[in-house]
């Protein structure tokens, strides 16, 4: 590889541009332009709806792709990092997402009843009262509801996935789908088929500040920040603990972390415990912005999600959330253009694109092959 870099370095500009055009080299150049063309696509669109619609909606739909996109990213961190270990496509990744806002619906009533038989205050009026109360709120609630969450991310791991891990790709792919078709089922039966309340309206209210005639909400930060405070600290815990070292390795050449004493299955229950755990919070934090799921809601956002992950880099955690806050602004002005009939279209070929020309993501991390 060196040698050819040094041949690639003395060559004539004119010749190197020759042989750009020839084997290969016109989707060599679609590689390397993509990351400009997508971000010029993605500014003509926001100077399009500022021309159309005016400078103050094109600033609120700012707001709304990147709170979306941070949804998105959470979501995809998951699937990036199952993928990045084992090469699964965890389809059933979305609606664990849909199951973790009903876990959090589920343990808030718990807490609840818990809270009014002790000291007469419910969960709801207590994250009312103000910021503390809030706080404590979330304190006692994110962390069961991601244990929760993450415990189930586990389980299907270990009655779904580990038999088939040596076993030809297209069975465990089929196998995710299946596991998602019964969480969805699942829903379905103890949910319903409408929308259901997840008991958290009005948590997180009023203006932070205003901007140019652009609204920006506290529940707008919220969901912003704790998005980014969970990715930074995943990073962190990927970079710094032995946990992470060990998933890291496994993901670089699973026998040979086997042979330095690595334990895989520890390492990929964890992976998948971590990856839930960071789905709960993104369910979390769309059932108190929204405050209502459906039984469905996981399948589509599912999809987006792993677009995502595709686009930033599958296998790469920074790329993940890249990806997820890019899906988010297109998926926004994409249907703010096309009067919202076109969001998911817009998405998906996003997705045929990026497989077409930059198969390896806007980080480019590639993921080594495994017999």
């Amino acid at each position: 590889m060196e040698g050819q870099g040094e041949v690639r370095a003395v060559l004539p500009p004119l010749a190197r541009r020759r042989s750009l055009l020839r084997g290969g080299g016109l989707a060599e150049l679609g590689s390397r332009a993509f990351p400009t063309v997508l971000i010029g696509a993605l500014v003509l669109m926001i100077i399009d709806v500022a021309a159309r619609s005016g400078v103050s909606v094109a600033g609120s739909q700012l707001v709304n792709g990147i709170t979306k996109g941070a949804i998105f990213a959470l979501i995809a961190v998951g699937y990036t990092m199952v993928y990045g270990i084992i090469e699964l496509i965890n389809f059933a990744h979305g609606d664990v997402f849909t199951l973790s806002a009903v876990y959090g619906k589920e343990i808030g009533r718990g807490l609840s009843w818990i809270g009014m038989s002790l000291w007469g205050v419910s969960l709801g009026s207590l994250a009312t009262r103000g910021p503390l109360g809030l706080a404590a709120v979330l304190l006692v609630l994110f962390p069961l509801t991601m244990a929760a969450t993450g415990i189930t991310g586990v389980l299907i791991e270990r009655v779904a996935y580990r038999r088939l891990r040596d076993a030809p790709r297209l069975a465990p792919l089929i196998t995710a789908v299946g596991v998602s078709f019964i969480l969805e089922g699942s829903m379905l039966v103890t949910q319903g088929s409408s929308n259901v309340r997840t008991d958290k309206e009005g948590w997180i209210r009023g203006t932070a500040f205003t901007a140019g005639g652009v609204d920006v909400h506290w529940a707008d930060i919220f969901v912003v920040g704790m998005a980014l405070l969970m990715m930074f600290a995943l990073q962190a815990f990927i970079r710094s603990t032995r946990l992470g070292k060990a998933m890291r390795a496994t993901a670089q050449d699973r026998d040979a972390a086997l042979l330095s004493g690595v334990n895989i299955n520890r390492t990929i229950a964890a992976t998948f415990f971590i990856g839930s755990a960071l789905a709960a919070a993104g369910g979390l934090i769309y059932s108190i912005f929204f405050d209502s799921v459906v039984w469905n809601l996981g399948f589509g956002f599912g999809i987006i999600a792993f677009t995502a992950a595709v686009l930033g880099g599958i296998g790469n955690i920074v790329g993940a959330g890249l990806g997820g806050f890019l899906i988010g602004l297109i998926y926004v002005f994409g249907g703010q253009i096309t009067s919202g009939q076109w969001s998911n279209s817009i998405v998906f070929a996003m997705l045929i694109v990026v497989l077409t020309f930059r198969p390896v993501g806007l980080l480019g991390m590639r993921v080594p092959d495994r017999a």
